[in-house]
């Protein structure tokens, strides 16, 4: 029986939101294994000057509990 468990991540880039959820599936996977899925909760941005400076990508990451 396989459990899974989810984190809440935000991940950030200058270029896009796309690009914001892939480094925090990126940046989760240094220390998770088994990462099975990718749930966008919400997206946001850092406004400066009139313009973006900063995508946010609001996630839930999900992966397989290794069994012992």
């Amino acid at each position: 029986m396989a459990v899974v468990k989810m984190i809440e991540l935000l991940g950030t880039s200058p270029t896009s939101w796309e690009e914001a959820a892939r480094n925090a599936v990126t940046e989760a996977a240094k220390t998770l294994q088994n990462i099975t899925g990718l749930h966008v909760i919400s997206q946001t941005a850092v406004v400066e000057d009139g313009a973006i400076s900063e995508y946010r990508a609001d996630v839930k990451i999900a992966f397989v509990v290794k069994e012992v």
